[in-house]
């Protein structure tokens, strides 16, 4: 059986797999590009000590970060703020991070959802996909409690999020910004866009 190398873990097979697939693509990355990144010798054949295949270190790495997304996510959310703007503002910094923290994940998903459909579907329904049921929940129990007018919850929701995501997700993509704006500028005309289509004083 191959030997590693000391100290080159599964993590750090996992770090530069993510780091080679998003820079290159996954099908221009080799095992032994994989194996060189982590100081292993290209012949070695180490790799395969911890993954059998490409494919499921790919795999095993979009689970692994997407389970560091859903735990950031929910330990972020754990206290929403009672005032809707303060809640819109929270909102918006928790997605914005965790778009910022998986930069490589978003590209690799972008990039590679033809060939792995079923592994990203995973990644939407469990982290993705979460932040708009979350979204439309809050935006329901506002209306709810009367103090929203809002017709469709999870339609508003989805389009106030889509917005929202779409800034981190074109500056990871093609390094702009919708307008070229800097952060601030667009989240402050975000939670006043977001502000009125709740109807929020």
């Amino acid at each position: 059986m191959a030997r590693t190398t000391p100290g080159v873990t599964r993590e750090r097979i996992l770090d530069e797999a993510v780091r080679l697939f998003a820079g290159r693509g996954y099908d221009a990355t080799s095992v032994v590009d994989i194996q060189v990144a982590c100081g292993l010798a290209p012949g070695s054949g180490a790799l395969y000590k911890h993954f059998r295949s490409k494919r499921e270190l790919l795999e095993h790495a979009v689970r692994r970060n997407m389970e560091t997304l859903a735990r950031s996510q929910a330990e972020a959310m754990t206290e929403v703020p009672t005032e809707p703007r303060a809640a819109l503002r929270l909102l918006a910094e928790v997605v914005w991070r965790v778009l910022d923290d998986e930069r490589e994940l978003v590209r690799i998903m972008v990039r590679e959802f033809a060939g792995f459909p079923e592994l990203f579907e995973q990644m939407w329904q469990a982290v993705l996909a979460n932040v708009y049921r979350v979204g439309a929940g809050w935006i329901e129990g506002l209306r709810d409690r009367g103090q929203v007018e809002v017709a469709d919850p999870e339609a508003t929701a989805a389009v106030l999020l889509s917005s929202l995501t779409y800034y981190p997700i074109l500056d990871t993509l093609i390094g702009h910004t919708p307008g070229d704006l800097g952060r601030e500028r667009f989240l402050a005309a975000w939670l006043e866009h977001a502000a009125a289509t709740l109807g929020l004083p």
